[in-house]
C-alpha cells in the first residue's frame, strides 16, 4: 500500500473477502510434488460433511494456519490438505430425524436401503460443504485443490483394499461377542463412542427364593442368618433379571459359602438359577450376591463363559423386551418393564427395599440415550503394529504437545482391545463380504481369519462374478475405519511421495484413540513409516465460568457473528492469546475485542508512519529510542521464534502483542513525534507484519509493503543492534510509567497540563537531553530534571530503579481523601462478596478449577488494590 492512502479506519470485510479471492485466483494454496523445497505438510483433521463451524474449529484450524503459514515464509514447500468425513451414525442420525419429523418414515426401513441411500447423497448435496466455505471466511489457506471425501470413489476403494488386505492377513474376523449397542441408532458402537455419565439412581434389593424352603411375605430370613430362605440380590437395573441365569458369590465369602451349588427360584419367573462361586465377584458391593444376566452385561458374560451358562437375551435391538421376558413384559420399553418388573416384586413380597444410588451410566455420544450391553455377531480387528506404535511414542519418534498425554496414550495402547468395527448402518463404506445364498451363513470354527469365519463367503472390492447367488453384508464399517487412513489415503502417489510422513497434526485429545493412536497403526502397516512427526492436543473451549460450550446452554457463540463483528484476524488473535499450550481456554467474547482492538492499533501506526513517510523528514543517524526499539524486536523476534517452534502458539501471541502495543506504538511511535527516523519505521513495521502474517493474515497482506504476497516473504531473522543507551532508555521509560502512575492513582484528569520533576541517578544528563520527548508523552506543562530537589507539602512520588518524579502541586488534600474513602469501601465490598463465593462448597466443587482459580486470583488483586488505597490515605 505504499502508493495509495491507508484509509482513516480499517473495514475487516472488505479487505478480507478481496485478499481471499485473490489468494485463490493465484493459486497460492497450492502445493507442487516437483517442487525443490522442503517439504511440510499437515492434514485438517476432517469435519463432518454436514457440520458447522464451531468454536473448536476456530481453534483447531486457526492453530493449522498458523503453522503452514510460517512455512510458507521459511521457504518450504507447503501442503494443507483438507476434506470431509462422511460420519456415518451422526449423519443417518440426522436424515432419519428430519425424515420422521416430515412424515417421510417412522424408520428408515420403510424406504428400504437404496432410497434411504439416496436421500443421504440429497442431504449430503444439500447441506455438505458449507464448513468449508465458512473455513474459508476464517482464512485457512488450505490447498483446495485436493479436498477430499471420505466417501469419494478413490478414497472408498482404498478403504475397501485395506479391509481386504487385513482380512486376508487374520487380523480381521467375525464373531459374536458383548458389544455397546444403541437402541435409538440400532448399531454396535466402540467404548470410545460411550460417554460416561453420573446418575441418580437407585439400588433395588430383591429376594430370590432358596428352591425346596417355604416363604411367605415379609419373611425375614436371608441368606445371612442360620435358617437362609432366599438370598438378596442388589441390582441397578431390576429389569434385566429376567434373563438371569445364575447368581454368583465371591468363593472366599464366608457368609455364602455353605449356598454354593443350591437352586434358586428366579422371581417373576418360574425357573430355577443355580448359585455359583466366582472371583471376579466384589463382596463388598450390594449384599455380596451378583446376578449373571449373560446376555446384558459385559462382567456377566465373562462369568458365563467360565461356567457355561446359556444366554437368555431378553432386550431386543431396538430397546424393547423380546419374547424371552415372558408374556407379562414382551413388548415393552426397557424402561417401562423396569417399573413393571419393580411393581410385580412388590407385589409378591420380594422388593426388601430401595435405595438411592449414585453411578456411572454408558450413553451413546450420538443419540444421548442409554446404551445396552448387547450380545451380537460382529466384524472385530486386532490391531496390527501396535509393539512399533507403543515405541514410536517412547522413543520420540512421534511427539506429543504437551508431553503428558503421551502417558495416556501409552495407557490405552498396552490394555488395547480389540476393534468392533461393524455398524448397523446404512450411511458408510458397506463391508465388502458376500454370503452364497443357498448354503447360508455357517460357522467354522478354528479359522485362519480369527475366532470365527464362515464357509462359503466371498471378501473382496468387487463382487463374485454371479451377483445374483450372493446377498452383500447387510453391514457398514466404522466411520474411524476410514479416518485412520486420513494422512495417506488422501494423497495420490506423487503426492505421497513429496509429502509423507506428514510433519504435524492438530487435534484434540478427545480423539486420542478414536484417530491418533489407530492412524499411527495404520501409517506403519500401510506405508511402512510413522504418519506424522508431532501432535499438537489442543484444549477445551469453554465458556467463562468454566462450562463446556453446548447449544443446549446457548453458550456457543457462532464463529461468523464473531467474524462480522469483530473480522477474522480479530477473533484468530484474540483467541490465541488465551489458548495456553494443551489447557482448556475460558472464552469471554471481550478476548475478540481485544484482538479487534489490536488490529485497529496497527492500522493506525501505519497510517502514522505512512503520514510521517509523505512529510519527508530529514534523515538522521540512529538515536537512543531508535536503538532501544530495535534491540526490543530482536528480543521479539527470538522469544516469538523459539514459541512457534515449541507450539506455544498463546506465548508467541502475547509477546506480539506486548512488541506491538508496548514497544513499538506506546514508546517508539511516541518517541518519532518528537523525532521521526523513517528507515527504521518502515524496518519494524515490515517485521512486525511478517511476524503477525500467520495470525493474521488479511490485515497483514492488506499493509505489506514488500515485493509479492506477504505469504512468501521471509519470515525474521535478528539483525545485528547498536546496545548503546538502551539501558539508559529504559530507565527513561520507567520513570515515564511512573509517572503515568501518580497521574492514575491521584486522579488527576488525563488532558490536564500538569508539573513533574524528575530526580535523576546516573542517567542526569540523558534525561535532560529527552526533556522534549518527557513533556510531550506526560502531557506536561513542563518536567524538570533536578538532582538535588526536595518536595514540600503534599507532593506524591513514585520511585524507579534509576530516578524518582514527583506530581508537583496538582493534589486536593481534602477532595483526595473522600475519593480514597470511597474507593476503599467499593474495594471491601468486591472482597466481601468474592469471599462469600470461594467459602461455597458448592460453587467450589462444582464449578471448573479454572474459574475456581479466576476468583481466587481476583481475591488476591482486590486485596492488593486495598492495601494500595490504604497507603495512600495514610500519607494523606
Amino acid at each position: 500500500m505504499s502508493n495509495v492512502e491507508i484509509p482513516k479506519a480499517y473495514e475487516p470485510k472488505q479487505v478480507e473477502d478481496k485478499w481471499y479471492a485473490e489468494w485463490l485466483a493465484k493459486g497460492c494454496f497450492t502445493a507442487n510434488p516437483a517442487s525443490a523445497k522442503p517439504p511440510y505438510s499437515i492434514v485438517i483433521p476432517p469435519p463432518n460433511v454436514t457440520g458447522v463451524l464451531t468454536m473448536g474449529h476456530v481453534l483447531n484450524n486457526t492453530l493449522q494456519d498458523i503453522l503452514a503459514r510460517r512455512k510458507r515464509m521459511q521457504g518450504y514447500e507447503v501442503l494443507w490438505l483438507p476434506g470431509t468425513d462422511h460420519a456415518g451414525i451422526a449423519t443417518q442420525t440426522v436424515v432419519e430425524k428430519t425424515l420422521r419429523k416430515q412424515k417421510v418414515i417412522k424408520h428408515r426401513d420403510d424406504l428400504g436401503r437404496e432410497k434411504f441411500l439416496e436421500k443421504v447423497w440429497e442431504w449430503k448435496d444439500k447441506h455438505g460443504g458449507i464448513i468449508i466455505q465458512q473455513l474459508k471466511k476464517l482464512g485457512c489457506s488450505c490447498d483446495w485443490s485436493r479436498e477430499r471425501f471420505t466417501m469419494d470413489e478413490g478414497y472408498s476403494q482404498a478403504v475397501l483394499r485395506v479391509f481386504v488386505d487385513l482380512y486376508k492377513k487374520g487380523l480381521i474376523y467375525r464373531g459374536k461377542r458383548m458389544v455397546n449397542w444403541c437402541p435409538v441408532s440400532r448399531t454396535a458402537l466402540s467404548d470410545e463412542e460411550v460417554i460416561m455419565k453420573e446418575v441418580e439412581g437407585h439400588l433395588w434389593h430383591i429376594k430370590y427364593p432358596l428352591v425346596g424352603r417355604v416363604t411367605s411375605r415379609g419373611d425375614s430370613a436371608d441368606a445371612a442368618s442360620g435358617d437362609a430362605a432366599y438370598i438378596v440380590v442388589a441390582t441397578t437395573r431390576p429389569e434385566t433379571m429376567l434373563g438371569d441365569e445364575a447368581v454368583a458369590v465371591n468363593p472366599e465369602d464366608p457368609r455364602y459359602q455353605h449356598l454354593i451349588g443350591k437352586k434358586l427360584l428366579l422371581p417373576l419367573k418360574d425357573k430355577q438359577i443355580p448359585i455359583i462361586a466366582d472371583a471376579a465377584v466384589d463382596p463388598k458391593f450390594g449384599t455380596g450376591c451378583v446376578k449373571v444376566t449373560p446376555a446384558h452385561d459385559v462382567a456377566d458374560y465373562e462369568i458365563a463363559l467360565r461356567h457355561k451358562l446359556p444366554f437368555t437375551v431378553v432386550i431386543g435391538p431396538d430397546g424393547t423386551m423380546t419374547e424371552e421376558a415372558g408374556e407379562m413384559f414382551e413388548g415393552l420399553d426397557r424402561m417401562e418393564a423396569r417399573e413393571a418388573v419393580v411393581k410385580e416384586l412388590q407385589e409378591d413380597g420380594l422388593l426388601l427395599k430401595v435405595e438411592p444410588y449414585h453411578h456411572n451410566v454408558g450413553y451413546s455420544e450420538r443419540a444421548d440415550v442409554p446404551i445396552e450391553p448387547y450380545l451380537s455377531e460382529q466384524w472385530f480387528l486386532k490391531y496390527p503394529q501396535v509393539p512399533r506404535s507403543i515405541a514410536a511414542v517412547e522413543t520420540g519418534e512421534i511427539t506429543f504437545f504437551p508431553e503428558r498425554w503421551a502417558k495416556t496414550y501409552n495407557h490405552w495402547m498396552t490394555g488395547i482391545k480389540d476393534w468392533c468395527i461393524s455398524r448397523q448402518l446404512w450411511w458408510g463404506h458397506r463391508i465388502p463380504v458376500w454370503y452364497r445364498k443357498d448354503v447360508g451363513r455357517v460357522t467354522s470354527r478354528g479359522a485362519a481369519s480369527g475366532d470365527a469365519a464362515y464357509n462359503d463367503i466371498h471378501v473382496g472390492i468387487e463382487p463374485p462374478p454371479d451377483p445374483e447367488n450372493w446377498t452383500q453384508d447387510s453391514d457398514v464399517l466404522d466411520t474411524w475405519f476410514s479416518s485412520w487412513l486420513w494422512p495417506f489415503a488422501t494423497m495420490d502417489d506423487a503426492t505421497r511421495k513429496k509429502f509423507y510422513p506428514t510433519t504435524d497434526l492438530v487435534t484434540g485429545p478427545d480423539i486420542i484413540f478414536f484417530w491418533v493412536a489407530r492412524m499411527i497403526m495404520a501409517g506403519y502397516e500401510f506405508q511402512g513409516q510413522k504418519p506424522f512427526s508431532n501432535v499438537y492436543y489442543t484444549g477445551i473451549i469453554r465458556d467463562a465460568i468454566g462450562r463446556k460450550m453446548s447449544k443446549s446452554l446457548g453458550n456457543s457463540p457462532d464463529p461468523l457473528d464473531l467474524i462480522a463483528k469483530y473480522g477474522a484476524d480479530g477473533l484468530r488473535f484474540g483467541l490465541m492469546l488465551i489458548a495456553p499450550q494443551g489447557q482448556d481456554i475460558l472464552f469471554d467474547e471481550k478476548r475478540c475485542e481485544v484482538g479487534r482492538n489490536f488490529m485497529n492499533k496497527l492500522w493506525n501506526a501505519a497510517r502514522f508512519i505512512q503520514m510521517q513517510r509523505a512529510a519527508n523528514p530529514p534523515s538522521r543517524p540512529l538515536n537512543a529510542h531508535d536503538n532501544r526499539v530495535l534491540w526490543e524486536l530482536n528480543e521479539a523476534i527470538t522469544k516469538i521464534s523459539y514459541a512457534l517452534e515449541t507450539y506455544r502458539f498463546s506465548e508467541a501471541a502475547k509477546e506480539l502483542y506486548d512488541f506491538v502495543w508496548g514497544d513499538f506504538c506506546d514508546w517508539y511511535i511516541e518517541a518519532s513525534k518528537v523525532s521521526a527516523n523513517i528507515a527504521v519505521l518502515d524496518d519494524i513495521l515490515n517485521t512486525i507484519l511478517r511476524l503477525l502474517h500467520p495470525f493474521a493474515p488479511f490485515i497483514t497482506e492488506e499493509l505489506w509493503n514488500g515485493e509479492g504476497s506477504i505469504q512468501f516473504a521471509p519470515w525474521p531473522r535478528v539483525k545485528a543492534t547498536n546496545i548503546s543507551l538502551v539501558v539508559e532508555t529504559q530507565a527513561l521509560y520507567a520513570a515515564v510509567t511512573a509517572g503515568r502512575q501518580l497521574r492514575s492513582d491521584n486522579g488527576v484528569d488525563p488532558k490536564k497540563k500538569i508539573q513533574f520533576v524528575i530526580k535523576p541517578g546516573k542517567y542526569a544528563e540523558f534525561f535532560r537531553s529527552e526533556t522534549p520527548f518527557l513533556a510531550g508523552i506526560l502531557n506536561a506543562e513542563s518536567v524538570a530534571i533536578d538532582e538535588q530537589y526536595t518536595p514540600t507539602g503534599l507532593t506524591p512520588s513514585l520511585v524507579t530503579t534509576d530516578a524518582t518524579i514527583f506530581l508537583v502541586g496538582a493534589v486536593d488534600p481534602a477532595a483526595e481523601r473522600q475519593k480514597l474513602t470511597k474507593q476503599l469501601a467499593d474495594i471491601e465490598k468486591q472482597i466481601a462478596g468474592t469471599e462469600a463465593k470461594l467459602a461455597n462448597e458448592n460453587f467450589v466443587q462444582r464449578a471448573a478449577p479454572i474459574a475456581v482459580q479466576r476468583e481466587r486470583e481476583k481475591l488476591a488483586t482486590l486485596r492488593e488494590q486495598r492495601d494500595k488505597v490504604t497507603v495512600l490515605l495514610r500519607a494523606l
